[in-house]
């Protein structure tokens, strides 16, 4: 195996009373990207820090190449560092490569060839050239400007200390550094965080070109889907984290396949089971030695009822010895995964050709550049445009809760639903069936039970609802709003957070159903897909309003997001 493989044993991990990790192993050889998969909550994370040696594991072992390269959330970096710096510290390995270089090339001109000391030299001069290589060394600064650029931070002056950027510009700068270093093994946990497509696009070209083995979490299914060579799914499996070759589209399609197999053999022996006990435990009794001869039998009653007897028997101790066999032998019942239920995400508003919200050259300075828009009683409308074109200011205008300059016109009794990006709920205490029950009413609570929704799992029902993760909370959330449909339904980035999964079964829901429904999204995936109709953004300082435009692609559909919630 080479050296710069990325080698973990039987990894155990036991946060509290929960066993994060038990027995994983992975294999990461240089060429190999590895996309990690899985519900929030599953250890992918945990796994990358338990890589990285950032955490140590309960129980197994790691082998690790010694310039393995970590995505931390956050740079290990002083605030007054300066980006001049930072690009110092990613260049310096292929810099002291090109000094040595330099210093054992001259040595070797000034020892002759039969000299003792030579062959050392010129191995360890070989080696270095090796390593030079591997890292591009000679062609490392014009690297580092060009992952700048393609980064979007090709703009941002050296001289910028770390605290003065923001939290996305930092993220982006880690990322940058890695990719200049070019380390043999790479680390990435939701590298796609805070980029733009084409940035986004950079990074998978970048990644793709590494010889360097790479280890990735991500929610970002293009990413995956372009990048990935293996793809390993840590969701509860019949023997375990399961590795699929190929990336996310082959892994879709081999999971699909595989649940059905696991689903109908644990069916086919459950059968089998239940004919066994009914075998051992009943057919006997039913074929009673002890009944008296029928008339017709009398002659050769006592041979028959033996033969019988003996036949009964055998069939019983065959049918004990199976069952004793398939008791230790079969699968688990495949764990019931979150399934979205909800019928409807939106619901009908009265008969009317009147829009549902019309927008007239609505704006917010410095937030949000002239839009005109209508939302049509059942309109499916995907919103896009960069970072900062004011998405989520839009959603707010639309839903009323944000005043715009221009004019609102929205139906008289309309219902709307926002789910934000963020979600506070004020009594961190309140579990979340209570808080449910409490948003929701009881009697809409039992008529919508919060499990059948497909978002929450059952054990959660009880927790405090300050105890969640952030997708949980998304997902309660969400449950809130579908629970009750409102008939505009506003979703700001609904996929960020869930599992690759149930993005794939929202987008469904999505699709289907009365009511309007208007998306604000960055996803790739989602946006590829999307059947309805798009309005993209222009920047806030741009002067040209933002209009509609139809969409006609195939196969694809949208995500939901975030509300506080203070009762």
């Amino acid at each position: 195996m080479p050296k710069t493989a990325l080698l973990a044993h039987d990894l155990v991990r036991v946060l509290g009373d929960r066993r994060i990790l038990d027995g994983v192993s992975l294999t990461a050889s240089p060429g190999r990207r590895i996309g990690l998969i899985g519900e929030n909550g599953v250890g992918k994370s945990t796994l990358l820090r338990l890589l990285a040696g950032v955490d140590m594991p309960d129980a197994g072992s790691v082998e690790r190449p010694d310039d393995l390269g970590f995505l931390h959330q956050e740079m290990p970096f002083y605030a007054d560092t300066t980006i001049a710096e930072v690009l110092d510290d990613a260049l310096r390995e292929a810099r002291e490569d090109l000094a040595e270089l330099d210093r054992l090339g001259a040595e070797l001109a000034d020892v002759r060839e039969d000299s003792p000391g030579h062959a050392d030299l010129l191995d360890a001069y070989g080696r270095r050239l090796e390593q030079a290589q591997d890292r591009e060394a000679w062609d490392a600064d014009r690297r580092a400007a060009l992952v700048l650029d393609g980064l979007g931070l090709g703009s941002l002056d050296h001289g910028h200390r770390l605290g003065a950027l923001s939290g996305g510009q930092r993220g982006r700068l880690a990322l940058a550094a890695l990719l200049v270093r070019r380390p043999s093994a790479l680390l990435l946990d939701e590298p796609t965080n805070h980029l733009d497509d084409e940035a986004a696009a950079f990074l998978e070209e970048q990644i793709r070109a590494l010889p360097a083995a790479v280890v990735v979490a991500s929610h970002d299914r293009a990413f995956l889907d372009a990048v990935c060579t293996d793809v390993v799914d840590l969701d509860p499996a019949v023997n375990g984290p399961v590795r699929y070759g190929g990336n996310y589209s082959a892994y879709l399609s081999e999971k699909h396949a595989e649940r059905e197999r696991w689903e109908r053999r644990y069916a086919e022996e459950q059968e089998e089971l239940a004919q066994l006990r009914y075998t051992a435990g009943v057919t006997a009794h039913r074929v009673a030695p002890d009944r008296g001869p029928r008339d017709n039998e009398k002659m050769g009653y006592g041979h028959r009822a033996g033969r019988v007897q003996s036949q009964v028997s055998r069939r019983v101790r065959n049918a004990t010895r199976r069952l004793e066999e398939l008791d230790r032998t079969r699968v688990a019942e495949p764990p019931r995964p979150l399934r979205f239920a909800a019928v409807d995400l939106a619901a009908h508003a009265e008969e009317s050709d009147r829009p549902l919200v019309t927008l007239t050259h609505a704006r917010v300075p410095g937030r949000l550049a002239p839009v005109d828009l209508e939302v049509a009683a059942a309109d499916r409308l995907l919103v896009t445009g960069g970072n900062g074109a004011g998405k989520s200011t839009l959603l707010s205008v639309l839903a009323g809760r944000l005043a715009a300059e221009g004019e609102r016109h929205a139906r008289r009794r309309l219902t709307v639903g926002l789910l934000t990006q963020d979600t506070v709920f004020e009594r961190a205490e309140r579990t979340v069936r209570a808080t449910y029950e409490q948003a929701v009413g009881a009697a809409r609570a039992e008529r919508v039970p919060l499990r059948s929704l497909g978002l929450m799992h059952e054990a959660d029902l009880g927790k405090p609802v300050g105890l969640l993760s952030v997708g949980q909370r998304r997902r309660l959330a969400l449950a809130l709003l579908v629970a009750r449909p409102p008939q505009l339904l506003l979703l700001d980035e609904p996929t960020n957070h869930l599992s690759p999964r149930l993005c794939d079964e929202l987008e469904e829901a999505l699709g289907t159903g009365p009511g309007a429904i208007v998306v604000a999204s960055h996803d790739r995936w989602l946006r590829r897909r999307w059947q309805g109709r798009e309005i993209r953004l222009a920047a806030a300082g741009d002067a040209a309003a933002a209009r509609p435009r139809p969409v006609a692609r195939q196969g694809v559909r949208p995500r939901p997001g975030c509300h506080r919630y203070d009762r």
